[in-house]
């Protein structure tokens, strides 16, 4: 399945714990990767507050979000819930195209702008993703993407009541966008809730299998941001493993 993310951190929970499979089955590091990596370390200097935050994310996912989602996919016919996503990304294009405009990407600007105008349009307010078919890819752009893009660090990891995994970088761009216009914010959560409906039992699993669900969510936040900055090249963002497990350690030392 195709993801089109809008950039709020509720979205990107969603996207992040399903990338933290990634991170769980990725092979070890080289000793070079090892090395390069150390730079790389989340910065967490805020853990027991953000686990505390977490947890309280978690009560209201379970009594508030949970409820609602099996409600909207039992009610909801799938065509209508498609048509919910592709209106809910097509309000966020503005948005693509003014971060774009930030770093100087005038190809993507111009293609999110494309987006907006034929979807709006031709795509009926949205609901049909009618640039798609015409071959006018999208992709995500947002402030705290335009910040990383002129060097502004990602600052310490932070996680946001009801809405998540962020860092200081992209919780700014979060609370800049909001307001200048509290409409993508209100968009990208109502996004959020629709992919999280369309992933419900898969991030269920992947949870229950993390050994640690904090820092599985907070490694794959921060990576899938990493890779959105560098515009979606592996090769120019950060990679950020789990710690390996000492037992394992001890075994290859033995080899």
């Amino acid at each position: 399945m195709a993801y089109r993310d809008s950039g709020t951190p509720l979205k990107s929970l969603a996207l992040a714990t399903i990338l933290s499979v990634g991170l769980i089955a990725a092979p070890a590091l080289s000793d070079e990767e090892k090395a390069a990596d150390g730079a790389n370390e989340v910065s967490d200097p805020l853990e027991a507050l953000n686990r505390w935050t977490s947890g309280l994310n978690d009560v209201v996912r379970f009594f508030v979000v949970d409820p609602v989602v099996s409600v909207y996919k039992g009610g909801t016919p799938d065509a209508v819930q498609g048509a919910v996503s592709n209106a809910a990304s097509n309000l966020a294009e503005p948005i693509n195209a003014g971060a774009s405009l930030l770093q100087g990407d005038t190809e993507n600007a111009s293609a999110a702008t494309k987006r907006f105008l034929i979807n709006s349009t031709v795509g009926l307010v949205g609901m049909q993703d009618k640039a798609t078919e015409m071959g006018i890819e999208a992709r995500q752009e947002d402030l705290g993407q335009a910040l990383g893009s002129h060097g502004v660090g990602t600052g310490p990891h932070i996680v946001l009541p009801l809405l998540g995994p962020s860092n200081l970088r992209d919780a700014t761009g979060t609370i800049a966008t909001s307001l200048a216009n509290p409409l993508p914010l209100a968009v990208g959560a109502a996004q959020g809730v629709v992919q999280y409906s369309d992933n419900q039992e898969e991030i269920k699993s992947i949870r229950e299998g993390a050994l640690d669900r904090y820092v599985a969510e907070r490694e794959a936040y921060e990576r899938y941001r990493a890779a959105l900055v560098a515009n979606g090249e592996p090769s120019q963002a950060p990679v950020i493993e789990f710690a390996e497990n000492p037992e394992d350690e001890d075994k290859e030392a033995k080899k």
